[in-house]
């Protein structure tokens, strides 16, 4: 049932096989954050295999937490279309979509909170994150563009710093920059809603660049928040192949073509055929992926749409 209690902000997270993460992600959540933030933790379950699922289900029940709800889907609808269903079930003016493999270091999202309420130019935000063995974990970084991939991130923060912020800098007070990491975002309800939310026929990778680059389109930037602070167990639901890597050009290739066009999409899928025909040849593991790119990495060939329905019996 849809929640109809309305809420300052709503926490979507997604369990894909990695209940223990969710559940020390939702521990810190309930830790950090201040008693008198009225807030939901909506969990999606993207289709994880029977025991996964049910040690998550067992760990809400015995906790009988009132706030978090949780809620199983038969099919992996990837990072975009999850997020998405989280919304339907959340009740709340901000939408915090935090990565199940993060853990909160502070009251992340009263911080947030507040210095999006004090400066309407802050439209979607994110806190500062850092790996588990303490180092620092880029948060902000330049959209996925044919300035990026032919002249490079460093050059392009050294040519326009303002526009392209060094994403490598420890910053102290709130940064404009062109996305923030999925791994934790922050945004108003109705300005999320205005640019449609995520889009869905991505299924794993460059959600936030689409989703940053639409908000830009209405005047609402990304930023930094430094005084928030999380830490990111990078990867843990998506564990590197090949077959991630593939998925990782599909939606690249989707988003050029998106918000680029035809022209760019066209050179930089030929500069991405020249790249991986001469790789295969050295590292036959990449032949699959070769393939695909030469077929025009369609959204055909993603993950997405080779599953099957999984159902708990």
């Amino acid at each position: 049932m849809i929640s109809r209690s309305k809420y300052d902000i709503a926490v979507i997270l997604i369990n894909y096989n990695a209940n223990t993460y969710t559940q020390q992600c939702v521990e810190s959540i309930i830790e950090k954050t201040h008693a008198g933030l009225n807030y939901q933790i909506v969990i999606i379950d993207n289709a994880s295999e029977k025991d996964d699922y049910f040690a998550l289900l067992h760990y809400i029940e015995n906790k009988k937490y009132s706030q978090v709800q949780l809620i199983r889907h038969n099919l992996n609808l990837g990072f975009g279309g999850g997020n998405m269903l989280g919304v339907h079930y959340a009740n709340a003016d901000y939408y915090a979509f935090v990565n199940n493999d993060s853990i909160l270091m502070n009251d992340c999202l009263s911080i947030i909170l507040k210095a999006m309420k004090a400066d309407e130019k802050l439209g979607i935000c994110g806190p500062f994150a850092y790996k588990e063995n303490g180092e620092m974990l880029p948060t902000l970084d330049h959209f996925a563009s044919p300035a990026k991939e032919f002249l490079g991130r460093k050059l392009l923060e050294k040519i326009n710093p303002s526009q392209f912020p060094n994403r490598t800098i420890k910053y102290t007070q709130p940064q404009k920059g062109q996305f923030i990491a999925g791994s934790f975002m922050v945004v108003k309800a109705s300005d999320f809603n205005q640019v449609g939310g995520f889009d869905t026929n991505i299924f794993l990778y460059f959600e936030e660049t689409d989703l940053c680059k639409r908000l830009l389109q209405i005047g609402k930037a990304a930023y930094l928040i430094p005084e928030a602070e999380f830490i990111h167990y990078h990867g843990v639901s998506t564990p590197q192949s090949v077959m991630i890597k593939t998925e990782l050009k599909i939606s690249f290739l989707y988003v050029i073509r998106k918000h680029y066009g035809w022209f760019w999409h066209q050179v930089l899928l030929n500069k991405m055929r020249i790249q991986y025909l001469l790789k295969s040849i050295f590292k036959p593991k990449y032949w699959y992926l070769c393939k695909v790119i030469w077929a025009g990495a369609p959204l055909s060939k993603s993950l997405k749409i080779k599953q099957k329905i999984t159902l708990l019996e």
